[in-house]
């Protein structure tokens, strides 16, 4: 069962209370891998919320953060994982006590249909295997922990057997189209694919965990609309939705 916060709901109450009615457009940066499940949330909040224009900025996560770090008129950003958040925050481009973890996810090897690849050892026979750019894309970084905990990373790199996607849903489709063997790819991505299926899934204990935190930008913190949006992330219609796509739900 989710428990809710009663200190962080009645910080969102008091926060809505003291904002002025001027801003209707919450700016949203998300990760790719959310993507559908998303856009769901965003035709949920519509409903209730005519008079605000939603607009979904979809990316790796690295990519966001650097394009909020420049200056991009983002309100609200959420990360496949806390390093970019916290990155955010240190540049004092989030405001820290807005953040919260939305949802969870997992890890899995997906590709075309077959029998010879079912374990992590397994993929080293393979000729070509796609993964988000590690240096922007958080599942490419969980992608190379798995294999460095699994010892076959620095095999696969000699070999030159990885390629590079800019993103976990790029790398996806490279398994669907195949033009690659297999790819590493979050669960919630393995339940959407049509032409390619999870092969196996990625034991825990090898990459930390999936967590997908959610934040206002200074600029976001100051308008009511965006601050409705994060409190309506509380809703049990968003809880059914991200739950329905694969991913577990970590908001309070």
């Amino acid at each position: 069962m989710i428990r809710r916060t009663l200190p962080g709901i009645v910080c969102l109450v008091l926060l809505l209370s003291s904002l002025p009615l001027q801003a209707r457009t919450v700016r949203l940066s998300v990760a790719a891998s959310l993507t559908i499940v998303f856009k769901d949330i965003v035709a949920v909040y519509k409903r209730t919320h005519p008079e605000t224009e939603c607009i979904l900025n979809l990316a790796s996560s690295g990519s966001l953060a650097k394009q909020i770090e420049q200056g991009a008129p983002v309100d609200l950003f959420v990360s496949a994982n806390k390093k970019w958040m916290a990155y955010l925050v240190a540049e004092k481009k989030i405001k820290q006590e807005t953040v919260m973890n939305l949802a969870g996810n997992s890890l899995v090897f997906l590709g075309k249909k077959r029998d010879d690849i079912r374990k992590l050892n397994d993929i080293e026979r393979l000729s070509r295997i796609a993964i988000g750019s590690p240096k922007s894309v958080p599942a490419g970084q969980y992608a190379v922990q798995a294999m460095e905990r699994g010892g076959l990373y620095k095999t696969i790199i000699a070999d030159h057997k990885l390629v590079m996607a800019k993103d976990v849903r790029q790398a996806l489709m490279y398994a669907e189209r195949g033009e690659v063997d297999g790819a590493f790819v979050y669960r919630t991505d393995g339940l959407q694919a049509k032409s390619a299926e999870i092969l196996f899934v990625i034991p825990l204990m090898f990459y930390d965990p999936v967590v997908y935190p959610a934040g206002l930008t200074f600029r976001g913190s100051e308008k009511r609309e965006v601050v409705q949006f994060l409190s309506f992330l509380h809703n049990p219609e968003v809880h059914e939705l991200l739950e329905q796509y694969g991913f577990t739900v970590l908001v309070p």
